[in-house]
């Protein structure tokens, strides 16, 4: 008699379970990362070699993944951040331990305060002196996570080969989850060198969450619009970052609200839109305007120190806030929070706000843009109209720009049409030499369109071993320089509070011949003839450079009657 077998039938391993029993020889903790990152849609990793990374650098080598390496980490954290906010990718950005990793700081503060995904990750000293403060290791921090936690979103260590994978699966996740923002990883040397017999890392699980409102409260929001009298709409970079203009401009003129972008929202409404306010922050009429609101709708903005004209914003009306980012909302006002993606959020709106019709939006939008235009003809500032114009004729529509912190970039954000390219500054964090390497990450993101860097010479300063990185990758980035010999806005801080001025001023270097010893062409140029000079530059394939020498001015922000500064 025989007894029938009930066990489990032995079948050959489907070819994935066998491929995972006889991994590649020759494979390390370095290429888990490499693994990983391809396995998450990674295809352009940034960043700079030091000993302590060299296991992760030599995974590269074996990963399909491009790599683009700049001469200083912060600006490597630049490029990451610009690349992450163009293609919507969590740029990799590989550091080493120590002054490597300590060097990014300033660009991954930007990041944050810009919510651009970044995911940062760095070699650490040896498993064996983790913790100690003692040991002696080159580059050792007693605590190097301490560093970054107060920056970044999140923080994932690695501790064994194995956690690899998930953690930096964790980390990119947590990077592009609304609000997008720096993430940091840390990995020990000896694990990203050694040899592993894990299997290779197949389909990582990573699926970035995108908040939605709660109904109850976009019914109220809903309910206050509806019965506005005089709506608007105050948008910030969380439109731009959830691709919402489309659904801002239709719930704009579902209202009739006017709408005025902050600086960091530029491009989230058409400039010449007839409810488009456009970004004039720093103006009182602006401000009033805002202020006779009995609706303001926020979205997408904390309503910083800039969105408030520095906190001089007073509304009479009340506020509805959406924002993906849960400590941004009533942070500084009281507000019918609603802790939302800014599609999302708009979305509901739209099917739930009924039509309003206020034939007289557009009328005051033109008068309050009219009594801007009026007050700053008044200030004598012909030479700086004219170089922001120029800019704006010899760019592309649908290039996008990237600025500096310079007096050129502050009059940007308050009188530059970005059209259809997009408009980057580092208002977010306020550091300087952001311009030129952010936007070499932009280039690299999408090498069809020319993009514009602008900088002063103080902010180029930080910037001009990237002119190395743009000539050794072919990079089509224009750079303008307005050199005005020094720290110009701060120059113009100092004097407006103590009369005169300290360590504003630098000693001034040939740009053009500096860029010329790079190999980049490069061109002195006079206000007559930048319009000329900056789109031949921008046409021609390539890094080029391009400067102005020029001392610019700032406009007064707020109205000569008021008594205000």
């Amino acid at each position: 008699m025989t007894h029938a077998h009930h066990g489990p039938e032995l079948i050959p391993p489907p070819a994935p379970t066998a491929a995972a029993l006889s991994p590649p020889p020759g494979r390390t903790g370095g290429d888990l990362v490499m693994e990983t990152l391809h396995g998450l849609g990674a295809t352009t990793v940034f960043g700079l070699p030091g000993q302590h990374a060299l296991g992760m650098f030599d995974a590269l080598r074996r990963a399909p993944m491009a790599y683009v390496g700049l001469r200083v980490e912060n600006n490597a954290g630049f490029a990451a951040d610009a690349y992450g906010r163009v293609s919507g990718e969590a740029a990799p950005l590989l550091l080493s331990t120590g002054p490597g990793a300590l060097t990014s700081l300033a660009a991954l503060q930007e990041a944050a305060a810009a919510s651009a995904p970044v995911l940062a990750i760095s070699s650490q000293i040896p498993v064996a002196g983790l913790g100690g403060g003692r040991h002696g290791y080159l580059h050792e921090l007693r605590d190097q996570q301490a560093s970054f936690r107060d920056v970044v979103k999140s923080v994932h260590t690695v501790r064994t080969a194995s956690q690899i994978p998930t953690a930096v699966a964790e980390a990119w996740q947590s990077a592009l989850t609304a609000p997008h923002g720096p993430v940091w990883v840390e990995i020990p040397a000896d694990i990203l060198s050694a040899e592993t017999s894990l299997p290779q890392v197949t389909a990582p699980d990573a699926f970035p969450e995108e908040p939605a409102p709660r109904p109850e409260l976009t019914a109220v929001a809903a309910d206050w619009l509806g019965r506005a009298e005089r709506p608007v709409i105050i948008a910030g970079g969380g439109v731009v970052r959830a691709d919402a203009a489309g659904k801002l401009t239709a719930l704009a003129e579902r209202l009739q609200a006017p709408v005025v972008t902050t600086f960091g929202g530029k491009g989230a409404f058409a400039w010449d839109h007839p409810l488009s306010l456009r970004s004039w922050m720093e103006d009182r009429h602006t401000t009033a305007f805002l202020e006779e609101a009995d609706v303001v709708l926020v979205v997408g903005s904390g309503l910083g120190e800039l969105s408030s004209h520095y906190g001089t914003f007073t509304p009479r009306g009340r506020i509805i806030q959406i924002d993906a980012d849960l400590g941004k909302l009533e942070a500084n006002y009281p507000a019918l929070g609603i802790h939302a993606d800014a599609r999302l959020a708009l979305t509901v709106l739209l099917e739930t706000v009924p039509e309003r019709t206020d034939t007289g939006a557009p009328d005051r939008v033109a008068a309050t843009l009219a009594a801007i235009r009026d007050r700053i003809d008044g200030q004598g500032l012909d030479t700086e109209q004219r170089v922001l114009a120029a800019v704006r004729e010899a760019l592309p529509d649908t290039s996008p720009s990237f600025w500096d912190m310079t007096i050129l970039a502050y009059w940007a954000w308050s009188a530059f049409d970005p059209r259809q390219g997009a408009f980057h500054s580092a208002q977010g964090a306020g550091g300087l030499g952001y311009a030129y390497p952010a936007a070499l990450g932009a280039a690299v993101a999408d090498p069809t369109r020319p993009v514009l860097a602008v900088s002063g010479d103080g902010g180029a300063l930080y910037s001009i071993a990237e002119l190395a990185t743009a000539r050794q990758h072919d990079l089509n980035v224009t750079w303008l320089i307005v050199d005005d010999g020094g720290y110009g806005i701060l120059r113009e801080y100092m004097n407006d509070a103590f009369g005169t001025t300290t360590a504003t001023e630098l000693s001034r270097p040939d740009y053009a011949a500096l860029a010329a010893a790079f190999h980049i062409p490069a061109t002195t140029t006079s206000v007559e003839h930048l319009a000329t000079d900056l789109a031949k530059a921008l046409a021609a394939p390539g890094p080029s450079v391009v400067v102005l020498p020029v001392h610019l001015r700032m406009f007064a922000a707020t109205h000569e009657e008021s008594g205000e500064a």
